[in-house]
């Protein structure tokens, strides 16, 4: 029988039903082709729980595969890596090769990345413990209200007491009615007006609560420089050290109600709590994306920019290799979180990489460029296509737009056809396309299309307003 090292993280219960095959469904709801890199990415996703439950002494001898995405702008490189991170509901960042620099030129840190993913894990674990306590959070929120419309009489039990409003409004299991005493009428008051709040029917009501005030100074270092790091410390230090300040605000009772759930759910949670099982999270389900690796590939010549280029790649290498990264809530191990690199390599290659980092991305894949069909099924099929987000937007005027399967062939064929005279940018071509068509009749609305109207999106319109744009091969308007 396996002994597991430690319980699983409760995020690995959601990869319990998800094979690889149901991931990759999963993805083309909103990624279009790919099949090979969607193949790639559902296998490193689910080893990840396949890892969490092997047994105890191979857990940490078992390493992510990780991946290396090879493929022009446009095809769905970032996407894939962004919704793989959403259907685990793992921690992701997102970063730029070409920011990081090694020491002495202009740029970034190499383990920023690392705590930005550390960052993005507390915030997410911060959410679910706020969900959690929101019942609790919600009657403080009451509470305080309340003592701003009817201060307790007896304010030391009134915060204990469970609402009592069937006592006076009858039925079957009703209370007894309390004593007309100063404190029971007080008591009887508060919680009818509690279900006035809670119905919101006093919303636009005005009163005076007391909100904290941010303390955290900002904080300019003359002299030497300071990593950045070492100044996150020294702010989160002086801040800690200055008294903490409430400053009063007249708001209304809605605004209230959010400005003190925050508060009140942040009281609640247990930071202690939060820091340690977001440092787990982005240890073992962390998924960091870098792009435009392809930037920072040297030639080989020893000189100019590519002595740059190579000290970013071996700045990269112990954080990929995995190494231990001192972040504001702990110390991160990142032996296992997965690295998703990604480039368009047109002009360098990957062999251009050191074979060290080469290693360290065993998985290569090749995404396919987009054809004309592609670019059909993109405008129709996923669950957030172009089409569906204006369709979205125009029904908030009360316009219902809609689009013949003819005309989204036609706009398919004119995307394709600028990406092959101009510039390869790929799906996002698409975006260019569907917002010149439509700009006159989104100016339009409301002043001219008044709400309930109905517009049709039709072959012959896409061609009238596109049509003659295509022959033009300077197309300026077209490119990003």
């Amino acid at each position: 029988m396996s002994v597991i090292a430690e319980k699983p993280l409760k995020t690995m219960v959601k990869l319990d039903y998800l094979t690889p095959r149901q991931i990759v469904e999963e993805l083309d709801k909103y990624i279009i082709g790919q099949s090979d890199a969607k193949k790639n990415v559902a296998i490193a996703l689910r080893n990840r729980w396949r890892r969490m439950n092997a047994p105890a002494e191979m857990q940490k001898e078992i390493t992510p595969n990780n991946i290396l995405m090879i493929g022009s702008t446009g095809v769905g490189k970032t996407e894939i890596a962004r919704r793989l991170a959403k259907i685990a509901d793992a921690p992701f960042t997102k970063v730029e090769a070409s920011k990081f620099t090694e020491v002495g030129y202009v740029g970034r840190d190499v383990e920023s990345m690392v705590r930005d993913l550390v960052e993005q894990s507390v915030h997410m674990v911060q959410a679910q413990k706020k969900e959690q306590v929101k019942e609790r959070a919600i009657q403080a929120v009451e509470d305080v209200i309340l003592d701003a419309l009817i201060p307790a009489i007896n304010p030391t039990t009134h915060h204990q007491k469970e609402s009592k409003i069937k006592g006076f409004t009858g039925g079957d299991n009703a209370e007894e009615p309390m004593p007309d005493t100063d404190e029971a009428l007080n008591e009887r008051t508060r919680e009818l007006f509690r279900l006035k709040i809670r119905n919101g029917e006093l919303d636009q009501r005005k009163i005076d609560i007391d909100v904290q005030a941010s303390n955290a100074p900002n904080i300019g270092v003359m002299g030497g420089p300071m990593d950045e790091m070492s100044m996150m410390n020294l702010q989160e230090m002086i801040g800690g050290m200055m008294p903490k300040k409430n400053k009063k605000r007249k708001v209304t009772i809605a605004e209230a109600k959010k400005i003190l759930l925050e508060e009140e759910a942040q009281k609640l949670v247990d930071m202690d709590e939060v820091k340690e099982e977001a440092i787990r999270k982005a240890e073992n389900l962390g998924i960091i994306f870098i792009d435009e690796i392809d930037k920072i590939a040297s030639n080989k010549s020893g000189s100019g920019p590519d002595v740059s280029r190579e000290g970013v790649q071996r700045d990269l290498l112990p954080i990929v290799e995995g190494s231990t990264v001192n972040t504001k809530y702990g110390v991160i191990n990142t032996d296992h979180i997965l690295f998703i690199a990604a480039g368009a390599f047109h002009v360098a290659k990957p062999s251009d990489l050191i074979p060290e980092l080469q290693g360290r991305f065993p998985i290569r894949v090749e995404l396919q460029s987009l054809v004309e069909a592609d670019f059909y099924r993109i405008l129709k099929e996923p669950k957030s296509a172009l089409t569906k987000q204006y369709v979205a937007l125009l029904a908030s005027e009360g316009v219902e737009l809609s689009f013949n399967d003819d005309a989204l062939l036609e706009m398919a064929s004119i995307a394709f056809a600028v990406n092959a005279e101009v510039e390869n940018i790929g799906a996002r071509r698409l975006q260019t396309v569907i917002s010149h068509l439509l700009n006159d009749l989104m100016f339009d609305i409301p002043d001219v299309i008044t709400p309930n109207a109905k517009v049709l999106i039709t072959k012959e319109l896409v061609k009238e307003r596109l049509g003659g744009l295509v022959k033009n091969r300077d197309l300026s308007q077209y490119i990003l």
